[in-house]
This record gives C-alpha cells, structure tokens and sequence, in this order.
C-alpha cells in the first residue's frame, strides 16, 4: 500500500485499556450491500493500516490458519474471511492478537514470561497485563499503541483519542492525587477546608482507644492479615478515613479500627476473629470425620477447660449462627460455640441461647 500524502475523511474513535488499543468507528448504514462496502473499506484503509505500522515497528504479523470447524460449520468462504481478519503479532517476547470484527478493531498485547494468575494460552487471559509485564516489555507495549494512535489519528481527519482514567499505580496517579480527585467530585467537598466536612462529629474520629482522629495525622492499623501497619489519615465521610500507607498504596478504614500511637507488641498479630473462625471450622471437620483425638485438641486450644458453651438459634431461619455470627447453618456441629460474654444479650427473639455443654446447663 502507498505511502499516505493527504488525510483521509474518517471519525472514529482509539482507546487504550490494560495493554491494548481500540479503534471505534460509527459503522456504514443503507442495507447489507451498503454495509459490506464500509466494512472491506474500513479493513483495507484501517486495519491494513495498522499491520503496515507494526510491520515499521518490527513486528511480525501472520495470519492465523483457517478453523477446519469453522469449514465444516459455515463454509469455505466464511473460514476464511474469518483467518483473514485476525493476525498474530509477535516481536521478542511480547506478543498479540490483531482482529477486526464490524466496525470494532483490537490490538491486544500480551506475554508468558511473567503471568502470576493465567500462564496458560501464552498470558492471553492475565487478569492485569501492564501490571504483570517485565519493564522493558511495559515499555515496549506502551511505545506501540503510542505509535499506532499517532499514525491513525495524523493520517484520519476524524480521529481522536479518548484519554484513559488514570487508575493508582505505576503509570497512574498517587494516592494523595487520587484522594483529592476524589474529594472535588464528591457532593460533601467543602472549598473552604480542600476536603469534606464530617470529622469534628465524635462518632467520626474516634479512635480505637477511643482518642481523638486528625486530619494528616500518623496512624497504625491491622491489615488483613492482623499485621500492624503504618499509615497517614485522611478524612473520607462519615467514620471511615482514607490511610496512605506509601505513594500508592491506599486504605479505606473505620476510624474505630484506627489507633493514633503505635500498638505494644507489634510482631503480635490482630487476627483472634479469623483464628478463631478456622479453629472452630477445623473442630466441626475433626468432628465430621470421627478424629475425636484431633477434636478434643482444638476444643482445649479454643476454650478453657469446664467453660460453660452455647450455641445460638435463630427461630425465624431455623437455623443455628455460625461463628463469629457470621452466616447460618444447620448443622449443629458446624454451628459457632459461643461463651457466656460473648452471646449476651442475644437470648431474644428472634435469637435463641441455647446450652452445649453440662457446664452450660448448670450454669442456666
């Protein structure tokens, strides 16, 4: 194909999207004959276009062989008017699939090298590309989609290119740009103060040992794993607070859960609720599956000895609460133990207090 010297009347649209580009136009009208003259035009001007670019680039695009399934099921014809719309496009170790289908154009890129959650199909279906690309690769796939949209958008008088909203992350915002950003499209953004107003009411800024939140201030929190971590506050709405824990790292969390000096025992971790959940969980499997040895040994790590247990019903599901009342069950075994403190309060309708052990029963 000829070098372009004068722009061509096209509109359409390029977007970028997790290490690819998309190239949208509004399609032809006037019947199916109509129709299938826009679509060989927008192949040949457009899409031959783009092969031509990555051709430049160093790229090198094959198209891929006819389906024999596709054959048998629609024809010869259709087969390979099906190959000749897609290529396969390979430089070094980075790869991707070249398609045009109506009037919808992908280039999607991807790699095997580094794929933590999909290595199979070469990366295909990597849940998060440019985040899982090596360096240079990133670099490489970044500087062709650049490429590409320059040439189409230079060569096509309509074209234009729709700018992606920068997520968090390595080639996006921080997380101070993302806070504010989300502060000036918030309803409760107060000009006066730069952020919402909220954190003067008690309920809002109280502390996990119930001091006072501010606003910038250094806090510690348990992250998933009870580890405590270390971060800055940021007022969000109500009681939750934005915690900045590096550039970009970023944490929405309950000023309760927050404390404003750092915790004693830090290599100690804050996960009784989980613990407590998958002991109870592996007592109700030892129970099931009659190793009562292994059963009697996780009762004793979860309760002192003769403690008074209860289980806790509730009379409109029928149903028995889970651990940490968390989910219902009905099978007994699997149903939560709960202490005298910890079902206070819940023998009323439609909860049901409901003894375990002798000692329980004694102690009703």
């Amino acid at each position: 194909m000829s070098l372009t010297k004068a722009q061509i009347d096209r509109s359409g649209r390029i977007v970028f999207h997790d290490a690819a580009l998309h190239v949208w136009e509004e399609g032809g009208s006037g019947g199916h004959d109509a129709s299938e003259r826009w679509e060989r035009q927008f192949k040949h001007e457009v899409f031959a276009r783009i092969i031509q670019t990555l051709n430049r680039l160093g790229w090198t695009c094959s198209m891929p062989p006819i389906n024999e399934l596709d054959v048998k099921r629609y024809g010869g014809n259709v087969a390979r008017w099906a190959a000749q719309r897609q290529r396969f496009c390979v430089k070094g170790d980075l790869k991707a699939d070249l398609s045009l289908t109506g009037r919808h154009i992908e280039f999607e890129m991807f790699q095997s090298v580094n794929t933590p959650t999909r290595p199979d199909h070469e990366g295909r279906y990597e849940s998060n590309k440019e985040q899982a690309m090596p360096y240079l690769l990133r670099l490489e796939m970044e500087r062709t989609r650049r490429r590409i949209r320059d040439y189409l958008c230079n060569v096509f008088t309509g074209y234009t290119f729709t700018e992606p909203e920068r997520n968090r992350g390595f080639n996006g915002v921080t997380a101070l740009e993302w806070i504010q950003a989300h502060y000036e499209a918030s309803r409760h953004y107060d000009k006066a103060t730069g952020r919402p107003r909220g954190d003067e009411v008690e309920y809002n800024h109280r502390s996990a040992e119930r001091a006072r939140v501010v606003h910038g201030q250094r806090v510690w929190f348990a992250d998933y794993k009870g580890r405590i971590q270390a971060g800055t506050a940021y007022y969000n709405i109500n009681n939750m607070w934005w915690v900045v824990t590096d550039k970009f790292g970023l944490r929405n969390i309950a000023s309760f859960e927050l404390f404003t000096k750092c915790p004693d025992n830090l290599r100690v971790k804050r996960n009784g609720r989980d613990r407590r959940k998958r002991l109870e969980a592996e007592l109700a499997t030892a129970v099931s599956t009659m190793n009562f040895e292994r059963a009697c040994t996780l009762r004793d790590i979860l309760f002192q000895k003769e403690m008074p247990l209860f289980h806790v019903w509730h009379d409109e599901h029928e149903m028995y609460h889970c651990a940490g009342f968390c989910g219902y069950t009905r099978d007994s075994s699997k149903a939560g133990k709960f202490t005298a403190d910890e079902c206070k309060g819940w023998n009323s309708k439609p909860n049901r207090v409901i003894p375990i052990n002798n000692e329980a029963r004694n102690a009703a």
